[in-house]
């Protein structure tokens, strides 16, 4: 709900504040007066276009803010939380209009955009009048309004739940269709990585114990001759050392029959002689496997140089390429299983389109069985507001697929003369038909998520009887949404919860627009003047007593 506008520089307003409350507000004044400024200034809150011209003479920026008071479980409440706008209960808007062309936005005490403010206006705000951002100019949001006439939200609300389940799998099936190509090509890689790697037999570890077998062969002739020669020097040869050592051992022994105290001294010579003889035997034993064999050196050499190809094109050890192949055979198979995986998604994407086709076939009998009820109710309540002749109807256009909104597009069509087709809305209707037709519409609406209502020239081209039935049917409207409107019409100016009356005034040769709430005698005196023009007499102002109290006691 609007609870505040403060408007600072805009055209004739100098600086004016003006609270609201709920219910009925109905501003009026004589023309000139300002009225309309109010409406521009809450259109730029809304979003609207700005211009240098609308900045009073001789100031340099024009400001206007709104205070809406927001319940803290609204969804728009919710929504700017999700964007990070600090609301608690009320919301502040702000714009700033410069001839500088520097014009700010401003949402909760925080720096806004333009967009943002749109999008955001559009859950506050909605005016009906000669504005172009009007509901019902907006073809997309007939369709909104008669589901809602016909109580299609939880069917549409599943509706739309199995369409977005069905474009999901749609993209699905265009993405796996998309890289057919690029799925073969990558199959082809795969298939030959895992061939050659499994082609290979790879083992853990295999390159260090090639690399040590192919070391031996390599120095084999060395390997075998050091052997040969260190056996000889130890046993083999002329003067070995182990026939030396016998002739140590047996010169100790004559000593140790003179002087047993070396008794220890030839037992150590005794173990020397054991061990080098080992020593000896193994040095024999290795030369005897010492083998040149340029065959297997070959062989060794092309499996080494296999492995170390396969490390440069897979991974730096044989471990990580026996993971890297199982790693391709895996995707091979997923890949080997696309084909079914693609069966699965088109018998569902079947499935889904079928159960579309059925909820849609129901959306739709029950929005065309919604607008015939609807073309009768508006056209009821429209040839009440002085539109006796006038024809209303909702337009349908089959899509040839289902789309998020069901199986049709639905325009609201409006002939205000008799013998005339009725057209789009929005070529045909006037600022104050469109008004009406909205005002009809809040009769019939079960509600709406709009908080404020301001409707403007409602009252074009009508009087009398007609016009009572405008402020009653506003001031039905105003028991759930609040709503302002702004008239020249006393017998609509009766029904009034607040009225309030725009003025010209002016100080020290300047003219500025006032804005004053009316009570008791000063809102008799206003609505006398609307009935009686320049000349005011006592008859008139009890006639306005009296429309004011019927006002009252309407049974709305």
């Amino acid at each position: 709900m609007l609870t505040d506008l403060s408007i600072k520089n805009l055209a004739i307003i100098d600086s004016l504040h003006v609270p609201f409350r709920d219910g009925l507000t109905i501003l009026t004044g004589e023309t000139g007066a300002g009225k309309s400024i109010i409406i521009d200034a809450v259109t730029l809150i809304m979003g609207g276009r700005a211009s240098a011209d609308l900045i009073r003479t001789g100031e340099e920026e024009a400001t206007v803010e709104a205070l809406f008071l927001l319940p803290s479980d609204s969804r728009l409440s919710l929504r700017l939380e999700e964007m990070g706008i600090e609301c608690d209960g009320e919301l502040l808007v702000k714009r700033i209009v410069s001839r500088s062309g520097r014009n700010r936005v401003f949402v909760g005490g925080g720096l806004s955009t333009l967009g943002m403010l749109a999008e955001i206006a559009r859950d506050l705000v909605n005016i009906y009048g000669q504005h172009e951002s009007q509901t019902l100019l907006r073809p997309e949001n007939h369709l909104t309004l008669l589901d809602g006439f016909a109580g299609l939200q939880p069917l549409r609300g599943a509706y739309t739940a199995l369409f977005d389940e069905y474009r999901a799998i749609e993209a699905r099936l265009r993405e796996m269709e998309e890289g057919e190509r690029e799925v073969a090509r990558r199959l082809d890689l795969l298939s030959f990585q895992a061939e050659e790697i499994r082609a290979a037999a790879l083992s853990p570890g295999e390159d260090e114990e090639l690399e040590r077998e192919r070391s031996l062969l390599v120095h084999g002739e060395k390997l075998l001759r050091s052997s040969q020669e260190s056996f000889e020097i130890l046993y083999g040869g002329d003067g070995a050392v182990l026939d030396k050592l016998a002739e140590v051992k047996a010169g100790i022994a004559e000593i140790t029959s003179v002087d047993p105290t070396l008794g220890p001294l030839l037992e150590t010579l005794e173990t020397a002689t054991a061990q080098l003889e080992d020593a000896a035997l193994t040095l024999r034993d290795y030369a005897a496997r010492v083998e040149a064999d340029p065959a297997r050196l070959e062989r060794l050499e092309e499996r080494l140089d296999l492995i170390r190809r396969l490390k440069k094109k897979y991974a730096p050890s044989v471990a990580e390429i026996i993971a890297y192949g199982e790693e391709v055979t895996r995707e091979l198979d997923a890949l080997a299983n696309r084909e079914q995986a693609r069966g699965e998604l088109d018998a569902a994407l079947a499935r889904l389109k079928a159960e579309l086709a059925e909820k849609g076939r129901e959306i739709s009998a029950r929005r065309r069985a919604a607008a015939r009820e609807l073309k009768e109710a508006m056209e009821r309540e429209i040839h009440q507001l002085a539109m006796k002749h006038a024809l209303f109807e909702a337009a349908f256009e089959e899509y040839p697929e289902p789309r998020a909104t069901g199986m049709e597009r639905v325009e609201f069509l409006f002939s205000p003369n008799p013998g005339e087709t009725p057209k789009p809305l929005s070529r045909i209707a006037s600022g104050g038909e469109l008004s009406r037709l909205m005002l009809a519409l809040k009769q019939i609406l079960p509600e709406s998520d709009v908080p404020t209502l301001i409707f403007d020239e409602v009252d074009t081209g009508i009087g009398g009887a007609t016009s009572a039935l405008v402020g009653e049917k506003l001031k039905r409207v105003s028991r759930r949404q609040q709503v302002l409107c702004i008239t020249h019409l006393p017998q609509v100016a009766a029904f009034a919860d607040h009225h309030y009356k725009v003025e010209k005034q002016v100080a020290e040769g300047r003219t500025a627009t006032a804005v004053t709430p009316l009570e008791d005698e000063e809102r008799v005196a206003e609505m006398a003047r609307m009935l009686g023009g320049v000349t005011i007499t006592d008859r008139t102002r009890e006639h306005a007593r009296e429309m004011i109290e019927e006002g009252r006691k309407a049974a709305v």
